[in-house]
């Protein structure tokens, strides 16, 4: 069975790096395949570039920065596969991970969606991510598994963003990626509710998947430094049983000392971006895009 599998990946400003994914896609064998790229915030038409690396791509341009989740949703509205392979952009993806993350759909009839093993591009040898504990009732993150062990195939209970593979009916069941966020805990908060419709999520360790870490973001940049705070505590107030556990740890705790480190650092900018995550995150909460800068 090989059905028509679309992978989903969203652009931003990183046209080099799309380009590196897609020419790992044009090497792929599985035999039904349909590739989009979503432009986001693209005010030109970068399709023949793309179409240099992989002649059959599909592309979307936005005119405005529709986020992770916009993009994709830009994605999934135009995807006619029956299921649909979000990847990052700065990923790389081999032979086999398309045909045995299907299987997995195949042979688990409760299965909404399955990561493959996610390993770091620079140092292939370390896992990325092999699945996601629970998250902290008290400081609202969570750990990635980093080793590979147990069965080939294990439930998690969140998937990762950069790279899972959902199939439509699921998506069509669950709606699709949630908006609010633009940009960090929006996979979390996505698995939260394929989960609450019954579902699992899947790891299958049998495949990975290489991935070039926070390429559009940075590893520590002040934009990641205002979406992750924000989004964090709009996460968290949706788990009602657990909020006065974790707003006690983020005032008394978290937040000094994330202001303190930044001090210390002198890394203004970040600390401009906490003291705004915090405003919007909680003393007036805002949504999707805002400047930062």
């Amino acid at each position: 069975m090989t059905p028509l599998v679309s992978i989903i990946t969203v652009n931003y400003k990183q046209p080099e790096v799309t380009c590196e994914l897609l020419e790992s896609l044009s090497k792929l064998s599985y035999p039904n395949l349909e590739v989009i790229v979503v432009d986001n915030d693209q005010q030109y038409d970068n399709s023949f570039l793309y179409r240099t690396r992989l002649t059959s791509v599909k592309v979307i341009n936005s005119k405005e920065n529709l986020g992770f989740a916009g993009g994709n949703n830009l994605g999934i509205e135009r995807a006619k596969g029956k299921y649909l392979f979000f990847v990052n952009n700065d990923t790389e993806i081999e032979n086999g991970v398309i045909e045995s993350l299907l299987s997995v759909f195949e042979t688990h009839q409760d299965v909404g969606a399955v990561s493959p093993v996610l390993k770091y591009f620079d140092a292939p040898e370390k896992i990325q991510f092999a699945g996601f504990t629970e998250i902290n009732p008290y400081t609202g993150r969570n750990d990635l598994i980093q080793t590979v062990s147990g069965p080939a195939v294990e439930s998690t209970p969140y998937f990762h963003g950069a790279a899972v593979m959902v199939s439509k009916d699921v998506i069509d069941q669950c709606g699709q990626m949630p908006e609010e966020y633009f940009l960090y805990y929006e996979e979390l908060e996505w698995s939260r509710q394929i989960r609450l419709r019954g579902y699992q999520l899947m790891v299958d360790k049998r495949v990975s998947v290489l991935h070039k870490e926070s390429v559009t973001t940075g590893k520590n940049s002040p934009l990641k430094v205002y979406y992750q705070n924000r989004n964090r505590v709009h996460f968290m107030r949706k788990s009602k049983s657990t909020w006065l556990f974790f707003i006690t740890f983020y005032l008394l705790i978290s937040t000094p000392k994330n202001l303190l480190t930044h001090l210390i650092k002198r890394e203004s900018s970040h600390l401009k971006s906490l003291i705004k995550a915090f405003k919007d995150g909680l003393i007036k909460p805002k949504y999707g895009f805002q400047p930062i800068g």
